[in-house]
């Protein structure tokens, strides 16, 4: 065998018996094979995905079918069931599918989020509602750091519920822990996180309808409190539009804002925080943002400057949520039920200070100035 494998083409340094090692270790030289194949390293990938996508494609279909006959959000949908079958998780080969939907799918979720936005839509809001929006947004980031700070967390954790909430919910919170790191926030005060936002988000949309009523709101009062105020971008619409059409078209101009602000919000964020390694870095680098959001600010502009057909946003929208849906439950699953069951309600402090703060300053700016 050694002396056949004298006569292969070695790279670089390696000798004949690191190459009998290298085909030892890969029993049927698959890799090898993968190599000169690139067809063959395609399916390799695909069949090594194929059952974490396959068991996330089950718990999606499954979220997506209690949404539509119970009413529940499907994100939070997702996140139930993710935790329900945490325990496949224990099992190797889903592994990498699981990866790719937590990754992948989150960051082609959101920049085809970028498809729901134009810049038309942010300067229909006017200059007066666009700076409150702004004020609005900032007081409850400051409101989620100060819930983590009062509940003994860490300022990331701070971070994530404050952006998840002042900006739409569980793609931001996506987006701000692609930024954070499993480094610096541990994956289940994630999902934990995750599952106070969908939560809360569920209930604003329920009760904030009935309050802006008892509080004599009009159409556009109730509708920018809708908008500013309810995390999820669906759960926002759906509460203006209970209130009524007119609330509802507010709603949808001040929460298309909210979503724009996704890309510099996440920049701020990646500013405060430093870099993971807690060297010193200049102010460009630390500005520097992941491809995904450069992508859907770029989506945004492109949106923005080309008229394109309707049916462009709408299936932009229905494969954003599914990839954003896939990317919840799969971080679902990955999360360690034991650490969640470890944190008590205090976890959730950030989430819910942060959500009574937007509450209250986006009515209070509504009453006051609209």
């Amino acid at each position: 065998m050694l002396e056949l494998l004298t006569d292969l083409p070695i790279e670089g340094h390696m000798t004949p018996q690191d190459i009998n090692a290298n085909y030892i270790a890969d029993l049927y030289g698959e890799t090898y094979l993968a190599d000169d194949n690139p067809a063959r390293a395609k399916r390799l990938l695909i069949s090594s995905l194929f059952p974490g996508l396959a068991v996330v494609g089950v718990a999606a279909a499954a979220a997506t079918w209690f949404s539509e006959h119970y009413g529940m959000p499907v994100i939070l949908a997702g996140l139930l069931l993710g935790l329900a079958l945490n325990f496949v998780s224990a099992e190797q080969k889903v592994h990498p599918g699981l990866d790719f939907c937590g990754t992948s799918c989150l960051r082609w979720g959101i920049v085809l989020l970028g498809t729901q936005v134009t810049a038309m839509q942010i300067g229909g809001l006017g200059a007066l509602a666009f700076l409150g929006l702004i004020g609005i947004m900032s007081l409850v980031m400051g409101a989620g750091l100060l819930g983590a700070r009062l509940a003994g967390q860490s300022r990331y954790a701070g971070w994530l519920a404050g952006g998840a909430t002042a900006i739409c919910g569980a793609s931001a919170a996506l987006a701000i822990y692609a930024v954070i790191g499993r480094e610096r926030l541990n994956q289940s005060q994630f999902t934990l996180i995750l599952v106070g936002v969908a939560l809360a988000s569920a209930v604003a949309m329920s009760f904030y309808p009935l309050i802006a009523a008892q509080l004599d709101f009009t159409d556009k009062q109730a509708g920018f409190l809708m908008g500013a105020a309810v995390h999820d971008v669906a759960q926002s619409l759906g509460g203006g539009y209970s209130f009524s059409q007119s609330a509802g078209e507010t709603a949808t101009i001040v929460k298309l804002s909210r979503v724009a602000l996704l890309a510099p919000a996440v920049a701020l964020v990646g500013l405060a925080i430093g870099s993971t390694d807690g060297r010193s870095k200049s102010l460009v680098s630390k500005l520097k943002l992941p491809w995904f959001i450069i992508a859907f600010f770029v989506a945004v502009a492109v949106n923005s400057v080309i008229d394109a057909p309707e049916w462009v946003a709408e299936y932009g929208l229905v494969a954003s949520k599914a990839m954003l849906l896939f990317a919840v439950t799969a971080t679902a699953m990955r999360s360690r039920l034991d650490l969640l069951l470890t944190q008590g309600w205090r976890a959730l402090l950030p989430v819910i200070l942060a959500t009574l703060t937007a509450f209250i300053t986006a009515a209070a700016f509504a009453w006051a100035f609209l």
